[in-house]
Formats: structure tokens, sequence, C-alpha cells
């Protein structure tokens, strides 16, 4: 999507993805090796009773679902970073994750050189329990297009 085609208030599908134990453990041995994200025995007998995905994975699950799903024809260029970023439930092996998000916040820079989107990402499991909450800057070139001419600094 390009900047110009964000809206206040717009919420988007953004895909899809089943989390399987291989790719939990791939990934927590690489960045966060902790036992229970690495270790089944481990996780089984500790708090989590199971393995659960590091919430960094979780994180890059939905940064690919928006990539694949929103970005990949944007002109999207950077992100500023991250208001807060929450894990209220544990993402665990076979979970089917969905991901929606909904434009907060859609400008131009004071310069006008480039668009400024505030979002919000919810990805929710097959139980529609929320897994990941975070809100999101995200900086777009093109907010000098014809269309955006108009529009409030």
């Amino acid at each position: 999507m390009r900047f110009c085609q964000f809206s206040v208030g717009q919420v988007i599908a953004a895909g899809s993805h089943t989390v399987d134990e291989s790719s939990i453990r791939a990934f927590a041995a690489q960045f966060d090796p902790q036992p229970f994200h690495v270790d089944k025995a481990a996780a089984t007998s500790g708090h989590w009773q199971g393995l659960i995905a590091s919430g960094f994975h979780t994180c890059s699950i939905a940064m690919r679902l928006v990539v694949d799903n929103i970005l990949h024809d944007s002109d999207s260029y950077a992100s500023p970073g991250l208001e807060y970023v929450k894990w209220p439930a544990p993402v665990r092996p076979g979970d089917a994750l969905s991901l929606k998000v909904e434009v907060l916040q859609r400008r131009r820079s004071r310069s006008g050189d480039y668009g400024i989107v505030r979002w919000r990402w919810i990805m929710v499991n097959q139980q529609d329990q929320v897994v990941l909450d975070l809100i999101a800057t995200s900086l777009f070139g093109g907010a000098k297009s014809p269309d955006s001419q108009n529009e409030p600094h």
C-alpha cells in the first residue's frame, strides 16, 4: 500500500500464519535461547506447561505478515520505533495466528517530504486470544504526490 491509501480508522486484515515447533525452537536457539523456548522437557515441567515462542519471534511473524500483505509494493522506508509491545498470551506450537492492523493516525511530516502512519497491530490465535499488541510508527515516501496535496500537515 502507498501512503495515500491509508486512512484513519481503517482496519486491514494482514494475513495468517501457523506456528510449528521447529520454527519456535530454531528462532529461540539463535536469538532467545531460554529453556521454555528451546527445551521441550524443561518447558513442560516449567511455568508455561509447554514450549512457547519468544515474544520477538511473534513480532517477527507479524512483521512478515505486514510486509507480505501491506508493505510489499509500498513506499515504506523506515520506522522510528514502537510506542509499546505486549504479549498478553503465549504462542504455542500449532497456533494459527491472524493479524489485523488499525490505522490510528496518518499525516505528512512538517516538511511534507514523507508520510507518517501510526498503527496498532493485534495478532490473535485460533481461540481469539491476543498474543501480540503493539503500536508502531512507519515512514512512507510519496507524501508529496498529487493525491495528497490538500491534506493537513
